[in-house]
């Protein structure tokens, strides 16, 4: 299953049906009057958050959605069907924003939220709204209103409880794929990973989501690189953990780098709790390790821990420490512990 997590969709709502004109016709009743019934609502266009996606891919292959046009009403004062709706089924963490891609309309944080985007038009109606004391045969009826029609963009943004950022290579999908079930591709050349990936980690009979973002370079937040809606994906997480390498020259201007475009991105992820961590330790000697680990610990203001997930060695203090963060966050939001059921989780290719 491919990863999409920006579609951009076009959708109308149903025209309602128009009244109908009709007059009673009965043997032996000359004058019968009017009964054209109402004419039925258009289809309505829904979003709805829906357990089992992960991904926006279905947009990719259809972008206009128009519901239907209510049933005409019909004689005998009958009343014409309402439309069926159409729902929009989307990831749980999707925004729904207008065509300037900027103004927010709704936000779907949970399983079976729905939201009403387009309104179908009203029924028109029919002759027998028109009957008055001096018109006793109206031969008019209301057509139906038209429906909405917009263009609206969904973006989805991961629901995690941890988050993985560093700069391209930095041994984020390594960590990701050593930690959890989750297969993401593995590679020795930058931007190995093109879209975000999902996994629980579970440790001490505890379990967390860990969110694997593709890698940041120097100007992420205007859309450098890969670009900057990847770090949207971060806003949701409760922790972030910042990996630099230990292949990096100069690791203080790595974890530097990557500060900088979380802050000018702004939306509050610079302000998240931060576990940083000296990673791929097992590719330099003792003497490289100290003195990396020294330098980063001075730009960061805190004493990184070591990892090398390739030998698990440090792997396990830092699952350690993220639990720890995660824990309180989730104790002072009042949140259950147990993490969303990702047993749906596919890989993606």
């Amino acid at each position: 299953m491919k990863f999409l997590d920006q579609a951009k969709v076009y959708i109308r709502s149903g025209d309602g049906g128009a009244g109908s004109v009709s007059f009673r016709h009965e043997k032996y009743l000359e004058f019968g009057g009017p009964d054209g019934g109402d004419g039925g609502r258009g289809g309505d266009v829904w979003v709805e958050a829906v357990d089992g996606l992960n991904t926006l891919i279905d947009y990719r292959y259809q972008q206009h959605f128009r519901a239907k046009t209510g049933v005409h009403g019909m004689g005998r004062n009958r009343t014409g069907a309402k439309a069926a709706d159409i729902v929009l089924k989307v990831p749980v963490g999707t925004q729904v924003f207008e065509e300037d891609n900027e103004t927010l309309i709704y936000d779907l944080t949970e399983i079976g939220q729905r939201f009403r985007l387009a309104a179908g038009g009203n029924g028109g109606f029919g002759n027998t709204h028109f009957k008055s004391s001096t018109n006793r045969a109206p031969r008019r009826a209301n057509p139906g209103l038209p429906g909405v029609e917009m263009t609206v963009w969904l973006r989805l943004k991961l629901i995690a409880d941890a988050g993985l950022v560093g700069l391209p290579n930095a041994g984020k999908s390594t960590f990701l794929a050593t930690v959890t079930a989750a297969k993401p591709k593995i590679a020795d050349y930058p931007f190995t990973t093109l879209h975000p990936g999902l996994g629980v980690v579970r440790i001490d009979a505890r379990e967390f989501v860990l969110a694997d973002i593709p890698g940041l370079i120097e100007g992420a937040h205007e859309g450098a690189g890969i670009g900057d809606r990847f770090l949207g994906h971060v806003e949701r997480t409760r922790v972030i953990l910042h990996l630099v390498s230990a292949r990096e020259d100069d690791p203080a201007l790595a974890y530097r780098t990557i500060r900088g475009e979380l802050e000018a991105y702004g939306h509050g992820i610079a302000e998240k709790p931060e576990i940083v961590a000296l990673s791929q330790v097992d590719t330099v000697d003792e003497t490289e390790r100290r003195e990396k680990a020294a330098a980063l610990a001075g730009a960061a203001g805190t004493e990184p821990l070591l990892l090398a997930s390739a030998t698990r060695q440090g792997v396990e203090d830092v699952l350690r420490a993220l639990m720890a963060v995660i824990e309180e966050t989730r104790a002072a939001d009042g949140a259950s512990d147990a993490p969303p059921d990702l047993r749906w989780q596919k890989a993606t290719d």
